[in-house]
């Protein structure tokens, strides 16, 4: 396992060495492992290796945690995605829900989220040994163990019960570990880097690093997840109240690149250049994956349309709408003739920044303040605050009025729903708001509404109980003779 950890380090290291204009912390030597964990500057390169593990492809054989894998699966594992990257049947396999444990996307996002949990662990267990700063050596450590619950987060929620690994020193082929201890681990990260994590971080140093605000809503999300919900709701209201963080007025700006890290931004994972200084990180995929290839026409290249919005999402929205027109690009121009296309994502393509449409270097939004506040109300609503819960969902929909000049009479506020009324209100409302950000895979599945939702867009799709789980990747269990395939698996791949 030394083996093993020692190459993963080794090529964070590598990646490393090419510098972060995006966490604005730069060592200015080049480290190995023989001299490693010796000063201040190799605890600040070390952690920066773990968020280059978020999103860059120079990670080896396959991309970082939010590349595009990851949120795809979760996006065509629900009712808002479809698949029509024709080279890539193993979408196609989680799109129609007859995914098995041999599919290609599923190892992949197993062996990243490993190496970030790999990397944490040697932060958390090394950085402590270093003789510098003591609040930069609590804050660096904070932010590796944020990393390392947010990727647990993702895993149990995809997995269930996989291997809890926190030292360097692990089991070769470790077990697998209950849930209930994997959520316990991830609450224990959390409340630890609350207590030294910063509400903040001077201008221009810091953009995408990970805040107390962060680490709260994450925590309020893991609670949400299990229905504890006043621990939920207290989390969220610690976000709320920290007055870090706000809507824009209109739902247009959240993706524009001028307000990347802004104040809608509670953890974004970021791409390509930050605030006009080039990184080492590469460009995201959204515009390759999400734009109509008939944008052609207009000049832009390399839109694929991988990925495309079910009829059932695009239908979802009130016309009039502002999140619709965002979202969506339903026409494009052809030598001044206006043809209309099949809906197709826009939304993270700013226009005026990246008019030819290629490469993005847009923002990934983990965790935004509009989830917070849906968040909130969900909480209050099963705490039977029906007035609170009414009261943070129409802060979302007044802003879906906004149409960037007034406010329309559209989407009305919501009044007198009854608790279950206000449930399905919400979870239609996050569906509208997050829609192609990571979410609605796993809000089908902790509202129970995987089976009931997915046909209503996907006819002749008929998910199963076991697709509340993605199976354990066979690779791994392959490899590994303690590691079982999870219980809703166990019947078959």
């Amino acid at each position: 396992m030394k083996k093993i950890l020692s190459i993963y380090l080794l090529s964070a290291l590598l990646l490393f060495s090419g510098c972060s204009k995006f966490l604005e912390e730069d060592p200015k030597h080049l480290i190995t492992i023989e001299n490693y964990y010796a000063t201040e500057a190799d605890a600040i390169s070390a952690v920066n290796s773990l968020y280059a593990y978020l999103n860059s492809i120079s990670t080896g054989s396959t991309a970082g945690v939010y590349h595009s894998t990851f949120w795809v699966t979760t996006g065509l594992a629900s009712d808002e995605m479809e698949n029509r990257q024709v080279a890539a049947p193993y979408f196609d396999l989680i799109s129609n829900f007859t995914v098995n444990s041999s599919n290609p996307a599923l190892e992949e996002i197993w062996t990243m989220h490993y190496k970030v949990i790999t990397l944490a662990n040697i932060c958390t267990n090394r950085i402590p040994k270093i003789q510098m700063n003591e609040a930069l050596r609590n804050r660096l450590v904070g932010e590796a163990k944020f990393l390392r619950a947010l990727i647990y987060f993702n895993l149990v929620r995809m997995f269930g019960n996989v291997p809890l690994l926190l030292n360097e020193d692990e089991d070769l082929y470790p077990t697998n570990t209950p849930v209930a201890d994997i959520y316990n681990a991830i609450e224990n990260d959390l409340t630890d880097a609350i207590a030294v994590l910063p509400l903040n971080y001077p201008p221009g140093n810091g953009r995408g690093r990970a805040t107390r605000g962060a680490a709260y809503a994450l925590r309020a999300k893991m609670y949400l997840t299990n229905q504890q919900w006043q621990k939920a709701a207290d989390d969220c209201r610690e976000v709320i109240q920290s007055n870090e963080y706000d809507l824009w007025e209109d739902f247009a700006e959240v993706f524009k690149h001028r307000n990347r890290g802004g104040k809608e931004a509670v953890f974004s994972v970021g791409f390509g250049d930050a605030n006009g200084a080039i990184i080492f990180w590469e460009v995201g995929q959204f515009n390759v994956r999400l734009l109509p290839p008939e944008l052609s026409v207009e000049g832009v290249q390399n839109a694929q349309g991988w990925q495309v919005p079910t009829m059932y999402l695009y239908n979802a929205y009130e016309n009039g709408d502002r999140r619709k027109e965002v979202t969506f690009i339903t026409e494009i121009n052809n030598n001044g003739i206006i043809e209309t296309i099949r809906p197709y994502v826009q939304k993270y393509w700013d226009r005026e920044m990246e008019p030819k449409g290629n490469e993005s270097s847009n923002d990934f939004p983990v965790i935004r303040y509009a989830d917070v506040l849906l968040m909130y109300a969900e909480a209050n609503n099963e705490l039977d605050r029906s007035s609170i819960a009414h009261e943070y969902i129409n802060k979302i929909r007044k802003r879906a009025r906004f149409n960037g000049t007034t406010y329309l009479p559209v989407v009305p506020d919501y009044s007198g729903l009854s608790k279950e009324q206000m449930r399905e209100a919400i979870l239609k409302e996050r569906f509208l708001e997050l829609a192609f950000e990571g979410h609605r895979y796993f809000d089908l599945v902790r509202t129970n509404q995987l089976i009931q939702k997915v046909p209503l867009a996907k006819p002749g799709v008929t998910p199963t109980a076991k697709h509340y789980l993605m199976p354990i990747p066979l690779r791994e269990l392959d490899t590994n003779p303690n590691l079982k395939q999870n219980d809703l698996h166990t019947s078959g791949n």
